[in-house]
Order: C-alpha cells, then sequence, then structure tokens
C-alpha cells in the first residue's frame, strides 16, 4: 500500500528584521522578530518504489496565489528538501510532492520556506525515518534562514541569517492585514539594493541586535505600542524597486492601522489592526482604493509545521 502523508506550515511576518552590512561568506547578520501567521502551505509526500522526485503545485481554495511562478523541477525548495532529508538518513525511495499554496508568492512571507518546512515532515513520516525534531532543524538550516522557525512557529527571535531560534515570551492574539502583490519582489535583489543603500549612506551599516521596545510590547500583548515600533530595515530598498508600496502603506494607515510595514523583502505590506473585525475593515478600504492586487487578513501566532493527515 502506498504511504501518503499531509503536514502543513504557516507563513510569517517579521515584526522586526534588523539587518547588518553583508559577510565575507556572503550572508547578512540579522536580527529578527518572526511571528507565524495562519496562513497555511500544506504538502502531500507520497511514496515512490523509484528514486524519483516529482512536484505539482495549486493554489489553495479561495487563495490568490500565482502558482505558475513556483518552478517544478530541483530548484523548487520542497524538493530541496526531500532530496537534503534524504542524503541525511541514507533514504533510496522516491517520492511525489503536491504543494496547495496558501501563502503568497515572493511575497516576504516565507511562502518557500514553508513549503521545505511542510515537505520534511511529511517525507520524514512518510519515509518513516524517526527524526527528531533537532534533526530537522539542522537539515532545514541548510535550506534556508526562515525554515528553522516555520517548523517551529509562534513567535521567536531569529540571530546569525536568521536561523538560531529562541521561543519568544508574548500574551494575546494578533491581527493582520496583508496586502499582496501580483508581481513578486526577489528577496536577492532587494538584498543587492539594500548593500548598495549603504555604500551610498543612505542606509547605516549597523550590527544588528533585538529591540527591547518590540519585546516589550508582545510581553504586555499590547497590539497599539506593538504597532509603534514595528522595524524593516528592508523596507527602504523594497520601496525603491516597487514604488507603488508607499501607496499601500498610506492607504492602511488611513484606514487608522496601528503600524504599517513592508513584509520581510516584500513586496506584501503587512498592517496591523486593533482586532479581528478592525483588520476586516482595513482590508475593505484597501481592497476599495485598488492599491494592491489582493487583500487578506491573518492572525497570529500560529502554530509550526505539523502533520495534519
Amino acid at each position: 500500500m502506498t504511504r501518503s502523508v499531509t503536514a502543513r506550515a504557516p507563513g510569517k511576518v517579521n515584526l522586526q528584521l534588523s539587518v547588518g552590512p553583508v559577510r565575507e561568506d556572503g550572508y547578512h547578520p540579522l536580527a529578527t522578530v518572526f511571528q507565524a501567521v495562519d496562513l497555511y502551505e500544506t504538502v502531500t509526500a507520497t511514496v515512490r518504489a523509484d528514486e524519483a522526485i516529482t512536484v505539482r503545485v495549486r493554489a489553495a481554495r479561495g487563495a490568490t496565489v500565482d502558482v505558475d511562478a513556483v518552478p517544478l523541477d530541483e530548484t523548487n525548495i520542497a524538493v530541496k528538501a526531500a532530496q537534503a532529508l534524504r542524503a541525511e538518513f541514507g533514504v533510496t525511495d522516491g517520492v511525489d510532492l503536491e504543494i496547495v499554496k496558501g501563502v503568497p508568492v515572493a511575497g516576504g512571507m516565507a511562502g518557500g520556506s514553508a513549503d521545505a518546512a511542510a515537505a520534511l515532515l511529511a517525507c520524514a513520516e512518510a519515509w518513516d525515518l524517526g527524526a527528531s525534531r533537532a534533526q530537522l532543524d539542522e537539515v532545514a538550516a541548510t535550506l534556508g534562514a526562515d525554515v528553522p522557525f516555520i517548523l517551529h512557529g509562534h513567535t521567536a527571535v531569529g540571530l546569525g541569517r536568521g536561523d538560531e531560534i529562541t521561543p519568544a515570551m508574548t500574551r494575546g492574539e494578533y491581527h493582520w492585514v496583508l496586502a499582496t502583490q501580483s508581481e513578486g519582489l526577489s528577496t536577492a535583489e532587494v538584498y543587492a539594493e539594500f548593500d548598495r543603500m549603504i555604500e551610498r549612506g543612505h542606509v547605516p551599516a549597523e550590527q544588528p541586535q533585538i529591540c527591547d521596545e518590540v519585546m516589550v510590547a508582545l510581553r504586555a500583548g499590547d497590539a497599539e505600542v506593538l504597532g509603534d515600533v514595528l522595524i524593516n530595515d528592508l523596507q527602504p530598498a523594497a520601496i525603491r524597486l516597487a514604488p507603488h508600496l508607499r501607496a499601500v502603506m498610506e492607504q492602511a494607515l488611513e484606514a487608522e492601522a496601528l503600524g504599517v510595514m513592508v513584509s520581510g523583502s516584500g513586496p506584501t505590506v503587512a498592517a496591523l489592526a486593533r482586532s479581528r473585525q478592525h483588520a476586516l475593515a482595513v482590508a475593505a478600504h484597501l481592497t476599495v482604493s485598488g492599491t494592491a492586487d489582493a487583500v487578506v487578513t491573518a492572525s497570529g501566532p500560529a502554530p509550526g509545521a505539523v502533520v495534519v493527515g
């Protein structure tokens, strides 16, 4: 009987994304605070008798996601996750991967990293590896800075390349409005623009540190204070590459969002709302403004990757 396992993993927003100048190894030091939100990627892994790894992708029901932008070859990060897991544990079987996407593609919300995290968990169960979370964390760290966090979810501090994860103490629930664009932004291009802005002196070349104000707001469960202290060092670079994002942010503030920022490397704009009802009102305002191609609401913190079937 063919063994098939389905796992689900969340997208994320960065409440703080502080970035230092590029190091000699090509990476940027980060100090970030992640929050997982309840938009999900789902990956089903079905074991094959041969060594092939295949992937197919479709959008989740009701999701406005450009699945045509997702590669279907070995460059797909879910395929890379399966390959890395197979190499780590000496697996000889192959796997068919089906990805159902609910997180914007190239939107700065770690949809690809969620694919990788869900694929790691689904493949580990499908191949019956008995892998511990610590072992999966080690493989996850080789796939990208966001993948270890997505495995764990909730709210966490990330240092180093963002992959040194420590859970954060938080209270309450946070309600987000996420304004997406049909045309994504390349993370590599945003970082390259960030580097150029440092060279020109447009942004300071500082070593990143976790912001105390962000952590105090989270411990207090105070969304209003959190809205005032949201940080994204990549935001100026993202807006320079996609100037229309400024209009999206202005419209969210017009709808009395508590705080607005570009999510990660963009182009998704994340607006923090007072409540679930307020989030719906902000979303309606943004939709009417026509500044975004799609608008969704989400809440956090959400749990990390989990087997669902």
